[in-house]
């Protein structure tokens, strides 16, 4: 997706925070885009600033976790737009801490909007894109703690490493149909998802009471720093954000961060992975059969991404190439 001006995008959690910040930059280059969410709210105040411009957005209201609403709301994208081109699977909960305090329903409610809304956008949508055969793109919000354990958050540690490896899973598979996938791995931007803990259905029990009430705090406290503050230096603009994914799917990329401040963490982990393997000679024989047995041994995806350099302009193009 080289080109994306008239292809239509469809974002789930798209009324605040990062999905907002795609939607608008998707937009302004020109694509047909349809912000998805739970609340109406939020869609109303979305829709409320694209008011008095001339950007083609749509709003849907729509649960993730509800594969019924999930074909209705592609429905509704087709009738108004068109085919889908681009798929945004990024509604999430920002509901985070250790495993050993959760209950049940604290697994069952993440895992229903974090994990299966990905699965119901994946098997809602991609059916659609392979069958208008004009190519596509499908974009995974996972997160940095999607490919290393980042910070007290075991449960949402956990699915974000399944939404990643779905995604490099589903870039092997669809690499010959012109549809590319990626794992969008950012760090901290300036959304509200410290609240998210607002949207637990009602009767669910949870172990994360205090985390979500010193949630409520930090996010007062982003709120009322000015832009110059060191705690407002921690995130990144949502705008930003949209145009590093949109240069991600210009050059479709199997991973699209958005931080380099991470590389450290990165490389720990890596290193850990390779200090792992044990220091001994290989069996001549296992490597052969292995070799035979193509991907288990080496997945090609991982070959084909390069390195971004500099910051992307509006149009989530490179600034800089070298």
């Amino acid at each position: 997706m080289q080109e994306v001006a008239g292809k239509t995008a469809f974002i789930t959690g798209g009324a605040s925070g990062i999905g907002l910040g795609m939607a608008t930059v998707f937009a302004r280059n020109g694509m047909k885009v349809v912000i998805a969410d739970v609340r109406q709210e939020a869609l109303d105040e979305a829709m409320a600033g694209f008011a008095n411009t001339n950007l083609a957005v749509h709003p849907i209201r729509l649960d993730v976790t509800s594969r019924t609403d999930f074909v209705a709301a592609a429905d509704e994208a087709e009738r108004v737009f068109g085919p889908i081109h681009l798929l945004c699977n990024n509604a999430g909960i920002g509901v985070t801490g250790p495993i050993k305090d959760a209950t049940y329903d604290d697994w069952d409610w993440l895992k229903s909007v974090m994990l299966d809304g990905v699965i119901n956008g994946v098997q809602t949508i991609l059916p659609r894109m392979r069958a208008h055969g004009q190519g596509g793109h499908i974009v995974n919000t996972a997160s940095m703690s999607g490919v290393f354990a980042s910070g007290d958050a075991g449960i949402y540690i956990t699915l974000k490493y399944a939404v990643t490896g779905m995604a490099e899973a589903l870039r092997w598979e669809l690499m010959d149909e012109n549809i590319g996938v990626s794992a969008f791995l950012p760090g901290g931007v300036r959304t509200n998802i410290f609240m998210s803990h607002k949207l637990r259905p009602d009767g669910m029990t949870t172990g994360y009471a205090e985390q979500d009430a010193r949630k409520e705090n930090l996010a007062a406290a982003f709120r009322d720093a000015p832009p110059d503050a060191p705690i407002s230096q921690i995130t990144m603009d949502p705008i930003e954000v949209g145009e590093r994914v949109l240069r991600g799917i210009r050059r479709n990329d199997l991973f699209i961060i958005s931080h380099p401040e991470f590389r450290e963490g990165l490389q720990a982990r890596c290193d850990a992975l390779m200090r792992a393997v044990p220091d001994e000679p290989l069996n001549p024989s296992r490597l052969a059969m292995l070799r035979q047995m193509g991907t288990l041994l080496v997945q090609p995806i991982y070959a084909d991404q390069t390195t971004p350099h500099g910051a992307p302009d509006a149009e989530g193009r490179e600034k800089t190439v070298r």
